[in-house]
C-alpha cells in the first residue's frame, strides 16, 4: 500500500471538475483506485458465468467473444424480473438532488460518483438498447452504445459505491441507486469481472459457513478462547452450546465479532449477556455468518446464503432466531426475506416472544428474526438488567447509524436507549450526519480491502468530519456502532480524521456495565483495561478489604 497523504493534502488533492463532457472522459486505472480482481479458480469453484484471468491495467480485459450479446440479454432479463429496475431506468429526471450525498463524491470531486450520474453510466446504455427515443436520438437522449471502454467505467464507478441508499433518501421519485449498482455489478459477473474481496468470503460462506473459512473446530476454539478472557475479567465461567437441538433461539453473528478486533469484545457482551439471562439458545458452526456478502454478488448468492440461516434454525429445531449486530445482514432479512426464500419454516414460532420480558416482537412476524438491539432494549425498558454505568465513565461516546440497521429497518432509538442505559457521557454528531441522513463508513459493499485505502479514507471524509467535530467541541473519544463491517472499517477511519478516536460495538459496553451474578469485582474492562472506576474489594470478617495489612 503506498503511503498515504496527510488529511489536509487529501482534501487539497481532490481534482477540479472536467472540462469535457462526462461521456468523453475514461477513467484511468492505476495502482490505490480498483480493488483486485476476483481469483481465477474462486471463480471457477462458485460456478460463477466466464470465470478468466484479467487485470484492469490491462488494455485487453479478455472478455468473453460474444460479450455484448451476454450483457444485452442479461439486462433484458433483469429489467423484466425487476419492475423497480425498469421504473429506476425511465423516472430519472436528473435534477441533481442526489449529487452531494455520496460520501465517495464528497471525498473525490469525481463527477462521476454523483449518485445521478453514476446511475447515467448504466442508463445511458439502457436508453440506447432499450427505449425508442435513444434509438433515434443517441447523444442527445442521453443515450451510448455499449462499448469495452463503458464496461471498464462499469467496473471503476460500481464499485465505488457502497450501496449505502443515502442518495435514495433525498430522491424525489424514491429511485434506489443501490439496486442500480446491485444489478450493474450482477451485468459485470456475467462477463467474469468480480473482485477478490467479495468473491473470496463468498466462496469461504458456502463452503464452510463463515466469511473468513474458518472450519467449525476452529469456531468453536476460538469462542472458547473469548470464554477464557469473560472468566479471567469476570471470574465467571461460560460454557455457550454449540449445534445443540431443542433451543428455542438461534443466535447468529457476523464472524467478524468471532475473530477480528474489535469484534470480538462484542461477542463477548453477547455470551456474558446471554448467561446472566439463562437464555435457552444454541450457537451454529455451519450458520456462523450473519452478514450475507452474496448481496454484493447477485440476488441469486444473496438468496443461498441467506437461506442457509433458516435451513439451521430448522434442523435445530429453533423457534426463532436472535441476530447479532450486523448491517448488510439485516438489510438482506428485512427488505428481501419474502422475496428470496418466502415463509419462514414451519415449527417457527408465530411471532417471536422475548422470554424474559414477554415482549412480542411484532416487526419480526414475517422473518422471525429479531435485532439484538431490540432484544437488549426490552431487557433494559422492564429493568430486567443490573448495570453499572460508571465503569464507563472513560468513555465520552459518540454513535455511528451504520446504513443498513438506520435506513432498511429505522432501527434509530433502540441502540440510543441502550447507550444511554450503560454509558454515562453520550454526545450525538452533528444534524445531518446521523440517523436516517447517517454518511456511510466508506468501504461498505465489499469495499473493505487495503489496495484501496486512500480511496476508502476520502469515502470516509465526511463520517471523519463529524467525528472530529464532536472529538474537538465535546472532548469525544469513542464511536459506537452496530455493525460488524462498521467496526472493521471504522477504525482506520477514526484513526486518520480523528486520532485517539476508539470503535467498538455497542454489546461491549453493554458487557462492561453489566453486573452479573456471582462475579468477582471488575478491576478490568474486557480489553482487560484498568476500570475508572473499579469494583471495591470485598471485606473479610473483620471489616477490611481482603489483601489489606492489618
Amino acid at each position: 500500500m503506498a503511503k498515504l497523504p496527510s488529511p489536509e493534502q487529501l482534501i487539497a488533492d481532490r481534482p477540479p471538475f472536467p472540462e469535457r463532457r462526462w461521456m468523453d472522459v475514461k477513467p484511468t486505472f492505476k495502482p490505490g483506485n480498483y480493488c483486485y480482481p476476483a481469483k481465477l479458480e474462486i471463480m471457477q469453484g462458485l460456478h460463477m458465468p466466464n470465470p478468466h484471468a484479467w487485470q484492469p491495467e490491462d488494455e485487453d480485459w479478455n472478455l468473453p467473444e460474444n460479450w455484448e450479446e451476454i450483457i444485452y440479454k442479461a439486462f433484458k432479463e433483469r429489467l423484466a424480473k425487476h419492475r423497480s429496475l425498469k421504473l429506476f431506468m425511465d423516472t430519472c429526471v436528473r435534477c441533481g438532488a442526489c449529487a452531494d450525498k455520496c460520501h465517495f463524491f464528497l471525498g473525490t470531486n469525481d463527477p462521476k460518483n454523483m449518485p445521478v450520474l453514476r446511475a447515467e453510466l448504466l442508463r445511458s446504455v439502457y436508453r440506447k438498447d432499450f427505449t425508442l427515443v435513444g434509438k433515434l436520438l443517441g447523444k442527445v437522449a442521453g443515450s451510448r452504445k455499449l462499448s469495452k471502454d463503458v464496461i471498464k467505467e462499469w467496473f471503476y464507478y460500481f464499485y465505488q459505491c457502497t450501496e449505502c441508499r443515502r442518495c435514495s433518501l433525498f430522491c424525489p421519485y424514491g429511485i434506489d441507486t443501490a439496486e442500480i449498482t446491485a444489478i450493474a455489478r450482477e451485468l459485470l459477473h456475467e462477463v467474469g469481472l468480480g473482485i477478490n474481496w467479495i468473491m473470496e468470503p463468498v466462496s469461504n460462506c458456502n463452503r464452510t459457513g463463515n466469511h473468513l473459512g474458518i472450519q467449525p473446530h476452529a469456531f468453536k476454539e476460538i469462542v472458547e478462547f473469548l470464554c477464557d478472557d469473560i472468566e479471567e475479567v469476570t471470574g465467571i465461567r461460560i460454557n455457550p452450546p454449540f449445534n445443540e437441538k431443542g433451543h428455542e433461539i438461534l443466535f447468529i453473528t457476523p464472524s467478524g465479532d468471532v475473530f477480528a478486533d474489535p469484534g470480538i469484545y462484542t461477542f463477548m457482551g453477547y455470551l456474558m449477556l446471554f448467561h446472566e439471562l439463562g437464555l435457552d439458545y444454541t450457537l451454529s458452526t455451519y450458520a456462523s455468518e450473519g452478514g450475507n456478502f452474496g448481496s454484493f454478488v447477485s440476488f441469486d448468492m444473496a438468496k443461498k446464503l441467506n437461506a442457509k440461516m433458516y435451513a439451521e434454525a430448522r434442523r435445530l429445531g429453533a423457534k426463532w432466531i436472535l441476530g447479532g449486530e450486523c448491517g448488510h445482514m439485516w438489510r438482506v432479512v428485512n427488505q428481501y426475506m419474502a422475496t428470496y426464500n418466502g415463509p419462514a419454516p414451519e415449527g417457527m414460532i408465530d411471532v417471536p416472544v422475548s422470554p424474559i420480558t414477554g415482549t412480542r416482537f411484532e416487526r419480526a412476524k414475517s422473518t422471525k428474526m429479531v435485532h439484538i438491539t431490540e432484544f437488549t432494549a426490552d431487557l433494559i425498558h422492564h429493568n430486567k438488567l443490573n448495570l453499572k454505568p460508571s465503569r464507563n465513565d472513560h468513555i465520552i461516546t459518540t454513535f455511528h447509524d451504520s446504513c443498513n440497521p438506520a435506513r432498511a429497518m429505522g432501527l434509530l432509538e433502540e441502540p440510543r436507549a441502550i447507550l444511554r442505559a450503560v454509558c454515562n457521557n453520550f454526545v450525538e454528531m452533528p444534524a445531518h450526519t446521523i440517523r436516517e441522513e447517517t454518511f456511510c463508513c466508506g468501504s461498505g459493499s465489499g469495499l473493505n480491502t487495503e489496495e484501496i485505502m486512500e480511496l476508502r479514507l476520502r469515502a470516509g471524509f465526511p463520517r471523519g468530519n463529524a467525528l472530529r467535530h464532536v472529538q474537538l467541541h465535546n472532548d469525544v473519544n469513542w464511536m459506537t456502532c452496530i455493525c460488524a463491517l462498521d467496526r472493521a472499517t471504522l477504525p482506520p477511519v477514526a484513526a486518520y480524521w480523528a486520532p485517539g478516536v476508539t470503535v467498538s460495538g455497542l454489546h461491549e459496553l453493554v458487557a462492561n456495565a453489566l453486573v452479573m451474578k456471582g462475579e468477582k469485582p471488575r478491576q478490568l474492562n474486557l480489553r482487560q483495561e484498568d476500570l475508572p472506576n473499579p469494583d471495591p474489594e470485598p471485606e473479610d470478617e473483620t471489616g477490611q478489604a481482603e489483601g489489606e495489612d492489618a
